[in-house]
């Protein structure tokens, strides 16, 4: 039986990076992806979209490299334990994907006051749920608010002893609060709560700016050359 189907394979303009081509060949998932089949997925360097997973395979760059925390040798710095600080007057709850006019909302702000479209219309309802409500696997959000107000949210894959960051927006107005770095400060505690293993953070890209950071984390592991390479902070 046909578990999935390449619905996409074109070269395209990097995201990442000027002058360079990717190539991201879409695979449609037939039938939900387990947990432990998602553990294996993204132990291979698969990423999720909708219904959807991918992995880069470009003609003539490998400088994007998929990265994990080990969650259970985790060890937040001085600077990380600042932001947590920071935030411990938010409320964190996680429960399943919803899609309302707040969550649009939210997430048109932090894509165009950020500068983060490149020539795309505002994301709509029906854009949110193919993106990131309608999944091939487990999926849930964690939604995190002060006095009522959403200030973020964070799209996570949960398999059976790992887990993938998937998106992470929030408020522009609020961005003293350094919430991309407390929310994955956030994800690790609760994945090592359930005593997982792995955190992933998608892909890591050493000259592109809005991914380099993700190797702030120690340890962590970067997936080059077809294995897993450990960074250690005296690395």
């Amino acid at each position: 039986m046909t578990l999935e189907r390449i619905v996409y394979d074109e070269l395209e303009e990097c995201p990442y990076l000027p002058d360079q081509q990717a190539r991201m060949p879409l695979r449609w998932q037939f039938s939900p992806v387990s947990g432990p089949k998602l553990d294996d997925s993204l132990a291979a360097g698969d990423r999720r979209v909708g219904r959807m997973l991918y992995r880069t395979a470009c003609p003539a760059c490998r400088a994007c490299e998929p990265i994990r925390i080990p969650v259970s040798e985790f060890l937040a710095s001085k600077s990380q334990r600042r932001v947590a600080r920071r935030n411990d007057d938010l409320k964190v709850t996680a429960g399943p994907v919803d899609v309302t006019d707040e969550h649009i909302a939210l997430f048109n702000r932090h894509k165009f006051e950020r500068d983060l479209a490149r020539q795309e219309e505002p994301m709509t309802r029906k854009g949110y749920m193919g993106w990131l409500q309608n999944t091939c696997t487990e999926t849930i959000e964690m939604q995190y608010r002060h006095e009522g107000r959403l200030l973020g949210v964070g799209i996570i894959d949960v398999g059976e002893r790992d887990a993938s960051s998937v998106y992470f927006y929030f408020d522009p107005d609020e961005s003293k609060r350094s919430l991309g770095t407390f929310s994955v400060l956030v994800e690790l505690g609760w994945l090592k709560q359930r005593g997982g293993r792995h955190h992933y953070l998608g892909l890591y890209v050493q000259d592109c700016r809005a991914l380099n950071y993700k190797a702030s984390y120690f340890p962590h592991e970067r997936l080059i050359d077809d294995g897993w390479a450990r960074f250690d902070k005296s690395s």
